[in-house]
């Protein structure tokens, strides 16, 4: 996903993060000094110790906190070479993505060997799709694209940490019934995003980083697989989904009509989205507040239809 992001076509980046150019930047964007990355290692660790301590290192806590921090890692390896090297260049996307598929390898195995009756899908109204065998590519899908999806959403203050902690507590309720062990995992992980939100909101002093915005993903899709709620995680997650189909739209109409000069066009302009509603005139708060909302409608929406 990363490379769909890093020079793929005029009007793709991640501004925030220092990851393209600067010449189509928001304003807003060009008026605030660098803040420092690395803020999800403020928070992330944390809220995973006190889940693992109040679950009684329940066995399934365990597993999504072993997921979440390995996805926080590959983050912080990425986060610290962007600082080390004092450029835009961390890893190699190529890297990034084979490091989140074998972590969710890793996970899928462990899964098949120790949780059972993990391969059917509950769809909305009581229905059920058994997948058997390829419900195990879906759920390494699911784990990349959704650690990718919420690294995109990472670009507005505040945006990426507030619509994880609605979706993780969305999430939590959705686990409940059959694992309320998940249920306290994401109410700690969620309550870390909170407070990171009120301690860092606009304008932000840090970003989350990769460290924070890769393990909030792979939380969720940990969460979302092993508590069978892969249907309410793809409800919940609608806000990053639609934030990576926009760069991937970006991205693919403008190779699509690339002329002999090179140059193609732009559907928006500047993915992901929430650059192109800066870019519109939004302000930062009216983006995240709207996004806020619109999350937490979904979620009302996933408890409606799995109810």
């Amino acid at each position: 996903m990363r490379a769909l992001v890093l020079g793929s076509c005029p009007g793709c980046g991640e501004l925030r993060r220092g990851k393209s150019s600067r010449k189509t930047a928001p304003k807003a964007i060009l008026k605030k000094p660098e803040p420092r990355r690395w803020g999800g290692i403020f928070f992330v660790p944390a809220a995973v110790i006190i889940a693992l301590i109040w679950s009684g290192w329940a066995i399934q806590v365990v597993a999504v906190s072993a997921v979440t921090l390995a996805y926080g890692a590959i983050g912080w390896y990425d986060d610290w070479q962007i600082l080390r090297r004092r450029s835009n260049k961390g890893i190699t996307p190529r890297t990034k993505l084979s490091l989140q598929i074998a972590i969710a390898v890793i996970f899928c195995v462990w899964l098949l060997l120790f949780v059972p009756n993990l391969t059917v899908v509950q769809l909305p109204f009581g229905w059920a799709l058994p997948l058997g065998l390829l419900f195990w590519p879906l759920a390494g899908f699911v784990m990349a694209a959704e650690s990718n999806a919420t690294n995109l959403t990472d670009g507005v203050d505040g945006l990426a940490a507030g619509t994880g902690a609605i979706a993780l507590l969305g999430l939590g309720v959705l686990v409940a019934p059959a694992a309320p062990e998940l249920a306290i995992f994401c109410a700690c992980l969620s309550g870390g995003c909170l407070g990171f939100v009120v301690h860092n909101r606009n304008p932000a002093s840090v970003f989350m980083g990769d460290t924070g915005s890769l393990a909030l993903g792979g939380a969720l899709g940990a969460v979302g697989i092993i508590g069978a709620q892969l249907w309410g995680l793809f409800v919940i997650s609608g806000i990053f989904l639609v934030e990576s189909l926009s760069v991937i739209a970006q991205v693919s109409y403008y190779k699509a009509t690339k002329g002999p000069d090179g140059k193609g066009k732009r559907l928006f302009k500047m993915a992901p989205l929430h650059h192109h509603l800066e870019l519109s005139g939004w302000t930062e708060t009216q983006i995240v507040g709207t996004f806020y909302l619109i999350n937490a409608l979904l979620v009302v929406l996933a408890l409606a239809s799995i109810a």
